[in-house]
């Protein structure tokens, strides 16, 4: 049998790259090992960067109508507030909040999604080996419910299977990291007192750490920081009100638990994300510390950046080499995202009282001083994603008089192509401001016009427009103070921006004539590219 993809493992990521390519009429066999979805997971937040994502499969309505919104992360040190991160003073997204939703709830919402779409799971189908892995054909053997062996000849293997994924075994891919000496208890009950219900709250003491995460109706996940278990026993409802007094902020109350369990915490990368036409996504490619919620999040970030990628090829709109980039830059953003959750684990370990002190102080004049606002929350919104520059440069080559370097998120929302056909403005508003629309499945060229467009800007527009429509959406925005005017500075610039809204180059208006050549390299290569906005000089 041959299918164009084949994607193992239906959580949230597989789903999401099939409602990807399935909104690009590309079918997709998406199979998994178990019959049916885990009613008690682990990952409850969605955070910015993801709505914005998730604003292209038509998702992000739907989880904010179904979660609980957060507004900010507070950190506490023995019941004292040391800060918070407030993801709702956010000015450079359209979506100044997370929503907290458990993720069986988020797996319905995608089923739901990926049905409409023409999808559907085959539940109870393993992958058990993959002949030719290397070769443009790979071939998957699934092993199906009934106990038939099926051979699947595939353009595209994808392994979205979880932390202990078939695909990456069979890959010999490699998963290095570390274990930390700790375990994590995590329950869903109902949490009633002092504890706010609009953020999520991380207490730390010299006995753990404890982690609030409402999810609405009174309904909260707890984690709680523990030593290794001896058996599989679940918590009790009296240990975790026990700790709850210990840690938490003020007086609490917990109700009947939902479920509770225990587990050790790693965080582990693939050595590579992809061998030839086979890939791996989300917890099969990294898994890291439950702190900060980023793991699932970091996975659907994969599954945008793969969807787009594959769309391109398979439609005939990009070359096969530009799928070489995923490896690159989502290795790139795992090991940050990793690093940083791994530094907050640690935060919740210490326990002597100098150590404690320094964290303490240092969270304080961080708040004090708007770096945890200015810092911290795009880290945890998943705003602040950069993917290096294809010259090996990790802070990629900055816009003269912005802010923006080569290979940022710009605050723009990607849209279907059909919506901005030639010309357009601002035209999407969001929370009382104007957004700029870039097309989801091609590059866009943003025809910035600066504080003051030029005598001959008009002139810039027609030409570019003419040299880009074959290949590329065309966007003029409004020149309006805002989160565009501040990303890409007072100065006319013809910006070059990917289907996932990250920029990829930019050129002076006086250099519009290379227009043509940039989008010829950008489509085969369409990763971050330097690129001076200076005229070239004899």
């Amino acid at each position: 049998m041959n299918e164009q993809v084949v994607i193992v493992g239906a959580g949230p990521v597989g789903m999401l790259l099939a409602c990807e390519l399935l909104q690009q009429h590309i079918p997709v066999r998406l199979v998994d090992a178990a019959r049916e979805h885990s009613a008690h997971s682990r990952a409850t937040i969605v955070w910015p960067r993801l709505l914005e994502l998730m604003r292209r499969t038509d998702m992000t309505e739907r989880l904010a109508a179904n979660g609980h919104r957060i507004d900010g992360v507070a950190y506490f040190s023995s019941g004292r507030r040391l800060g918070t991160a407030w993801m709702n003073r956010l000015t450079d997204t359209p979506y100044p909040f997370a929503v907290a939703i458990a993720q069986s709830e988020t797996e319905r919402l995608l089923e739901d999604r990926l049905t409409e779409l023409g999808g559907k799971i085959e539940r109870g189908v393993r992958l058990t080996d993959v002949v030719n892995p290397h070769s443009p054909r790979p071939t998957a053997v699934l092993a199906t419910a009934d106990g038939r062996a099926e051979e699947v000849e595939t353009s595209w293997l994808i392994g979205a299977d979880g932390a202990h994924s078939a695909l990456r075994g069979l890959l010999d891919a490699g998963f290095e990291g570390e274990q930390f000496d700790v375990s994590f208890a995590i329950t869903d009950a109902e949490v009633h007192g002092d504890a706010p219900m609009n953020v999520v709250s991380y207490c730390y003491t010299r006995e753990g750490s404890l982690a609030l995460g409402p999810l609405g109706s009174d309904v909260t996940r707890v984690a709680v920081s523990v030593p290794h278990p001896e058996d599989d026993t679940p918590p009790s409802r009296e240990f975790f009100q026990r700790v709850l007094d210990e840690r938490g902020p003020g007086r609490n109350a917990m109700g009947e638990l939902r479920f509770s369990t225990t587990f050790r915490v790693h965080a582990r990368t693939a050595g590579r994300f992809r061998s030839g036409h086979c890939l791996l996504a989300g917890d099969a490619a990294h898994i890291m510390s439950p702190a900060g919620a980023q793991g699932m999040n970091t996975g659907l970030q994969d599954a945008v950046n793969l969807g787009w990628r594959l769309g391109g090829i398979i439609n005939g709109l990009l070359p096969e080499s530009a799928v070489t980039g995923y490896d690159r830059e989502r290795r790139s953003a795992a090991h940050a995202v990793a690093r940083n959750t791994s530094r907050q684990t640690r935060w919740g370990l210490l326990r002597k009282s100098s150590h404690i002190a320094v964290r303490d102080a240092a969270l304080r004049t961080a708040s004090a001083t708007g770096l945890l606002q200015r810092a911290i929350a795009p880290l945890v919104a998943q705003t602040a994603v950069r993917y290096p520059a294809a010259d090996g440069r990790p802070d990629g080559h900055r816009l003269p008089g912005a802010r923006t370097r080569t290979g940022d998120r710009l605050p723009v929302l990607p849209t279907g192509t059909a919506g901005i056909a030639g010309t357009t403005g601002t035209d999407v508003r969001l929370n009382g401001r104007s957004w700029t629309r870039t097309a989801d499945d091609t590059l866009t060229v943003l025809l910035w016009p600066g504080r003051r467009p030029g005598p001959g800007w008009s002139e810039t527009v027609r030409r570019v427009t003419a040299a880009a429509a074959p290949h590329a959406a065309v966007v003029t925005p409004a020149g309006e103070p805002g989160p565009l005017a501040d990303a890409l500075g007072p100065r006319a610039v013809i910006a070059v921006v990917r289907p996932d809204g990250h920029l990829l180059t930019a050129l002076a208006p006086d250099r519009a004539a290379e227009l043509p050549a940039v989008l010829a390299a950008a489509h085969a290569h369409p990763d971050p590219a330097p690129y001076p906005l200076a005229p070239q000089r004899d």
